[in-house]
């Protein structure tokens, strides 16, 4: 039974969604259905995970979208066909403890991509999906913050720890550990963003696919912002067992237009990241930050300005 031979492996919120359906273009690779079976994070676990929905809610929702076994994770590639690059995309992989030696036993000859946002940045931005989803109820990010101690203790799902999902230095050097460095590619947010052209060529060179092909990259995709008051910006982002029928009966591609126009209709621009929160993270990250410029040997002194 086949497995991937590549791997997304984060960071959250930091455009690896966008990637994913990039790459799914192309006709010699291959990408889940799942975008995110987080297998290599969660194998063997209950997912017994809590958070602002209630314990029972997030588990039944969890458990529809997360695999833990070998079997349900081998079934997601059944229908390879004559694709050469295999792969998927859960940027839960970065942040966990287990996932590279979970790796390294199933795939150890595995490519790995990861792509690191602005540690700060990429923060807020997790905050604000998820008030945009409806699924945080603190109002204000330095509250959420606060509150992120308390809620690790409680098992609250990893996408709450919005400081502790950016010591990137911490969780890259696991896996420059027990890979060759060879098989790691790393990026930064802002290459996706200053020449994204460039960046999906030499993916594809990594890859070792056609990099002449060219996919369609004028869709962004899992964009944050703040919905615009009213029922239907409610409906269409908050998470729902109406979106869960109707997601089925549209195809892929027409789908994520349609929520791009949605997005672009009913997302506002969120409220700048208040000055005296963003001091506290900066130097949160500093140590960290100045380790990883030396690990992926990148000049990222624009991250602590």
């Amino acid at each position: 039974m086949t497995l991937p031979n590549f791997l997304i492996i984060g960071a959250m919120k930091s455009g690896t969604t966008s990637l994913y359906h990039y790459l799914k273009q192309h006709p010699q690779i291959y990408m889940s259905s799942t975008k995110e079976p987080n297998f290599f994070a969660l194998e063997g676990s209950n997912l017994d995970f809590n958070g602002a929905e209630g314990k029972e809610r997030i588990q039944r929702w969890i458990k529809r979208e997360f695999v833990t076994s070998i079997e349900e994770y081998r079934a997601l590639f059944r229908t390879v066909g004559n694709e050469t690059a295999i792969g998927e995309a859960s940027p839960m992989y970065l942040y966990s403890p287990e996932a590279p030696y979970r790796i390294r036993y199933y795939v150890p000859e595995a490519k790995l991509i990861t792509i690191l946002r602005n540690p700060v940045e990429r923060a807020y931005s997790a905050f604000l999906y998820m008030t945009r989803d409806g699924r945080e109820p603190l109002s204000e990010f330095s509250q959420a913050l606060q509150a992120e101690e308390s809620r690790m203790r409680d098992n609250w799902e990893w996408i709450w720890h919005y400081r502790h999902s950016g010591y990137y230095y911490t969780q890259l050097k696991r896996y420059f550990d027990v890979f060759d460095r060879n098989q790691i590619k790393v990026y930064l947010y802002e290459d996706l963003r200053v020449s994204l052209p460039f960046v999906v060529q030499d993916i594809f060179r990594f890859l070792e696919v056609d990099e002449s092909f060219v996919p369609d990259t004028s869709l962004r995709h899992n964009v944050s912002g703040t919905p615009k008051n009213g029922l239907l910006p409610r409906l269409i982002f908050k998470r729902n067992p109406i979106k869960a029928v109707l997601k089925p009966l549209f195809p892929h591609v027409l789908r994520q237009r349609i929520l791009a126009s949605f997005r672009s209709r009913y997302l506002v621009d969120a409220p700048p990241l208040a000055p005296e929160v963003r001091r506290e993270l900066l130097e949160a990250y500093r140590d960290d930050v100045l380790k990883l410029e030396s690990l992926i040997e990148r000049d990222l002194s624009g991250w602590l300005k």
